[in-house]
């Protein structure tokens, strides 16, 4: 995978089906900064390792969750940063993860996946452990 930010917001943009790239880069910064907030420790490290640095503050710089989130309830969290709507915000939290989730090696995945509630494999375009 190409690590430039412009690879990783092409990607976004042709999942989520963004009419211009700035729409992708919203959506990009709002899902990691809410992901980055559910993870902790060197999976949340590894994580921005892995994507290009740009990234890596979106992830790390967020202060951590109190509670974890429900699938919908991770949406949610997406829209309240902007308002966007429940549609609008799927749309950018399945863009997004799918791509992270091409990203990370099935190893980290699976570590991601175990820090966050069950249900969330299918927002990374993945299905659930069994």
């Amino acid at each position: 995978m190409d690590r430039t930010l412009e690879a990783l917001l092409d990607q976004v943009q042709e999942r989520g089906g963004y009419a211009v790239r700035q729409e992708a880069a919203g959506a990009l910064q709002r899902v990691l900064e809410v992901l980055g907030a559910h993870l902790v420790g060197d999976d949340r490290t590894d994580l921005a390792r892995l994507l290009p640095p740009e990234c890596a503050p979106l992830l790390i710089g967020v202060p951590p969750a109190s509670e974890p989130l429900t699938p919908d309830a991770f949406v949610a969290a997406v829209d309240d940063c902007d308002q966007g709507g429940s549609l609008y915000a799927r749309r950018a939290v399945t863009a997004v993860l799918a791509t992270v989730a091409e990203a990370a090696d099935d190893a980290l995945l699976r570590r991601i996946l175990t820090q966050l509630p069950p249900g969330h494999a299918g927002l990374f375009g993945r299905m659930e452990p069994v």
